[in-house]
């Protein structure tokens, strides 16, 4: 592990060596005066970064942990920055910012709404300001982003698709596109379906998926939410894909794989 400042500002972070063309930064302990608690965020760029004063689209990524190094994951790694050299390759770049869950309070941020047999969840509103009036301005001052809503998208698994999803109509100024991996659409009493349902329009791209072994209320939910979505207008192949992949479980290893296929189709706009 080496050290070096970020690109402006006096905050130390620690860049790691990549084999995997691109360069990973981490912001360590960023403070969240939205939650009152911090978390390291990744900053993967990518090839061409380096090579001129071009700027680039954002994702924004929930379990950041999970995105990038083996060594970081608790579950098993996506390794994003492999899924976005092969993007490059078809002419697809973008930065990837990977923000750590913090734990025991994962299922309260990523959840919009509360779900009574947890216990948890309906902390999502405030975890949505800290992504978009602490986080997101520190990147856009830090690095070469295209800062609009056309380029800034948001993507997560399991809860964090769920919350990705979510986000993405609650805040319609902010992301021009989503996906939503496995998302657990049952948490909150099944809230997010007429959330969505009753969202005012936002166009971009949606890109939503399950396996078809992760359970039969899960495969319905998510039959249920692409009904939801083509009714509000998102055309299957143009602003929306919508992918049911044969024997997949939800698991890491089912999104690395799945979420490599989605990138250009999500900055393919």
């Amino acid at each position: 592990m080496i050290f070096a400042r970020r690109p402006r500002g006096d905050t130390i972070v620690r860049r790691r060596r990549r084999t995997p063309p691109g360069s990973m930064y981490v912001l360590p302990d960023v403070f969240s005066p939205q939650l009152f608690n911090s978390r390291d965020v990744y900053v993967y760029l990518p090839p061409s970064y380096g090579r001129g004063d071009f700027r680039f689209p954002v994702i924004y990524m929930q379990d950041g942990q999970n995105l990038f190094d083996p060594a970081w994951s608790f579950a098993g790694s996506w390794r994003v920055d492999l899924a976005m050299t092969a993007a490059a390759r078809l002419g697809f770049e973008a930065i990837v910012v990977g923000l750590a869950n913090t734990g025991s309070s994962r299922l309260d941020e990523y959840g919009p709404f509360f779900e009574p047999e947890l216990g948890a969840g309906g902390v999502a509103d405030l975890y949505l300001d800290f992504v978009l009036e602490t986080v997101k301005p520190q990147i856009d001052d830090q690095f070469r982003t295209l800062p609009q809503r056309e380029q800034t998208g948001i993507a997560g698994s399991s809860m964090g698709g769920l919350v990705s999803l979510w986000a993405y109509f609650r805040a319609p100024h902010a992301f021009g596109f989503a996906a939503a991996l496995s998302p657990a659409l049952w948490f909150g009493q099944r809230g997010i379906f007429d959330f969505v349902a009753q969202a005012p329009d936002a166009p971009g791209r949606l890109y939503l998926d399950m396996g078809t072994r992760e359970g039969g209320h899960t495969l319905l939910d998510a039959r249920r939410m692409h009904d939801v979505l083509r009714a509000k207008g998102y055309a299957d192949g143009d602003s929306l894909r919508y992918v049911e992949e044969e024997g997949a479980r939800h698991t890491e290893t089912a999104w690395r794989r799945r979420f490599k296929k989605a990138v250009p189709f999500l900055l393919s706009a």
